[in-house]
């Protein structure tokens, strides 16, 4: 059977609605017992034989063409050989703008009301913006046209993690801040810093964040005021610059929804969590990894791939923390076997 192509939509006549919509869900019917493809969906049936030409192009010539992504082509061709029907996500009209592909449950079609994935098809050396991210399922397709498949999701951050910490008074050091008599609850309950001997030593923005809350007060060379959270706020700017203020404004969105935040340097993230936190000597397993970035971020896929590998080595969900206008958007990525 011969196609015809015009204005980015392939046509198929005569049988086609039967042959390739009624029993494996390829197209959308038109008049008579026509169909309508997608070019990818055009592609795939040069490639396993079932159309013969499109415009006179096999399917070598027509990959070789500007009509097909051969990205989207991988893609589409992986998800069928895994059992799925799918249909161009804009004809579905379902999924982000940047969606490629509505995939449906295996055993369902185009026919049925009912959604997997949303999949969205980029080359190993695309840009993604961090943005576009959130209830998608990324399919990555690297030099060697093997497929990686990173679930993206939006996730609601909350935990349960909640005590009361008396005052506390510090010592401002270099990048860090040392309680030399600290309340019990300030590291056993509440787990801020780390214990040195007797003493609880703070990262800088544990201690912003505690100044800011009137809980904790600052030794410097100036007498103790209303300006000691500005002075660690100020110390933390010039060690990290921008990035010091988006990751005290995680930290504090983190502290206020009930979710400890300790640093997650080790695991090349910003923080690592824990959601219900009682007592340091009853600690649970950190759930999440958490990487700070601004709102315009755009991702390598390389990088996204390599942080969501890295947290399911050891066991966390990656997250993204994307702040900007005062807000932070929460952005989730794991691996997916469709």
């Amino acid at each position: 059977m011969d196609a015809t192509l015009s204005a980015g939509v392939v046509r198929a006549g005569n049988e086609a609605r039967e042959r390739f919509y009624d029993s494996r869900g390829y197209g959308q019917p038109v008049d008579g017992g026509a169909i309508e493809l997608a070019p990818v969906e055009a592609a795939h049936l040069l490639y396993r034989g079932d159309l013969d030409a499109v415009d006179g192009m096999d399917f070598r010539a027509f990959l070789s063409s500007t009509a097909v992504s051969e990205v989207a082509f991988f893609v589409y061709k992986d998800l069928r050989d895994r059992g799925f029907y799918l249909a161009p996500a804009d004809r579905t009209g379902a999924g982000a703008p940047d969606t490629d592909f509505t995939v449906f449950p295996r055993g369902k079609g185009p026919w049925d009301d009912a959604i997997a994935y949303h999949v969205r098809a980029v080359g190993e050396r695309e840009a993604v913006p961090a943005e576009t991210l959130g209830d998608t399922v990324l399919a990555i397709v690297d030099e060697e046209s093997e497929i990686t498949y990173l679930d993206t999701d939006l996730p609601e951050v909350t935990g349960s993690s909640t005590c009361d910490v008396p005052p506390v008074d510090g010592t401002l050091l270099e990048d860090r801040v040392i309680c030399w008599d600290p309340p019990s609850p300030l590291y056993e309950a509440a787990f801020y810093g780390q214990q040195l001997d007797d003493a609880v030593q703070l990262s800088l923005v544990e201690a912003a964040y505690l100044a800011r809350a009137g809980i904790l007060s600052i030794e410097t060379e100036t007498a103790k005021d209303e300006a000691d959270a500005e002075t660690l706020i100020e110390r933390g700017q010039a060690v990290e610059g921008d990035r010091f203020d988006r990751r005290l404004h995680v930290y504090a969105t983190l502290r206020d929804s009930g979710i400890v935040p300790k640093t997650g340097f080790k695991f090349g993230a910003d923080f690592r969590t824990y959601a219900h936190v009682e007592s340091v000597d009853d600690l649970g397993h950190s759930e999440r990894l958490v990487r700070v970035l601004p709102t315009d971020h755009v991702f390598e896929p390389r990088d996204l791939s390599l942080d969501v590998r890295l947290a399911h080595g050891v066991r966390k969900t990656m997250v993204f923390a994307l702040v900007g206008d005062g807000d932070v958007a929460w952005v989730s990525a794991e691996r997916l076997t469709p």
